[in-house]
């Protein structure tokens, strides 16, 4: 039941921010818009609420419950960022707004989009494990407390991991390729041709 509740609750997400998004390029009906994207977070309220209801009814504590508590940390940890980068696609495509940049490649705009993204990591790394570790307790506690330790070192892993990557590039910051123009860390043009 968890799963189909986490795939509900994802379907559930990119509707309202779908709806959210076109109530307000589309229909220019900004109050509404703000009122579905404020529900999003909800989507994963609701979903970890169902989540401890099912522990609380007797259910036997399993990966799928952690993939709960999972999905929401990831919505709180990178949700903004994402609404952020719906928001800009769904601007151009649709309202006429300015094409979204990438990602910067190069110097030290490189390095902080990498600890944005660090950040980000560390943030839906603890909220998950925070939400795990408040579901032991209504899983017959340490009887079940095996079935999530898993996820502690996963997570953990990851976070370290994101924190070594940015660290690299604070101590190593990419270069761009000689030649080329460079803005805010994207290559703009060249001041040689290319070789062919």
């Amino acid at each position: 039941m968890i799963v189909t509740l986490i795939l509900a609750a994802e379907v559930a997400f990119w509707i309202l921010l779908g709806l959210g998004l076109a109530a307000r390029y589309l229909l220019r009906l900004r109050t509404l818009s703000t009122v579905l994207l404020v529900g999003l977070p909800v989507v994963d309220l609701t979903l970890f609420a169902l989540t401890v209801l099912d522990l609380r009814g007797g259910a036997t504590a399993g990966w799928t419950h952690a993939l709960a508590a999972g999905y929401a940390g990831f919505s709180i940890g990178y949700g903004p960022s994402l609404v952020r980068w719906a928001d800009r696609h769904f601007q151009y495509r649709f309202a006429g707004g300015p094409k979204p940049m990438g990602a910067p490649k190069y110097g030290p705009e490189r390095t902080r989009h990498e600890w944005r993204i660090c950040r980000r990591t560390v943030v839906s790394a603890a909220v998950t494990l925070g939400l795990i570790t408040a579901l032991v307790p209504l899983s017959d506690g340490a009887a079940q407390f095996g079935t999530f330790t898993g996820w502690y070192l996963r997570l953990g892993i990851t976070a370290v991991v994101n924190v070594i990557v940015a660290g690299c590039y604070s101590l190593w910051p990419k270069e761009a390729p000689a030649g080329a123009i460079v803005e805010a860390g994207r290559v703009v043009g060249r001041t040689t041709p290319r070789p062919r």
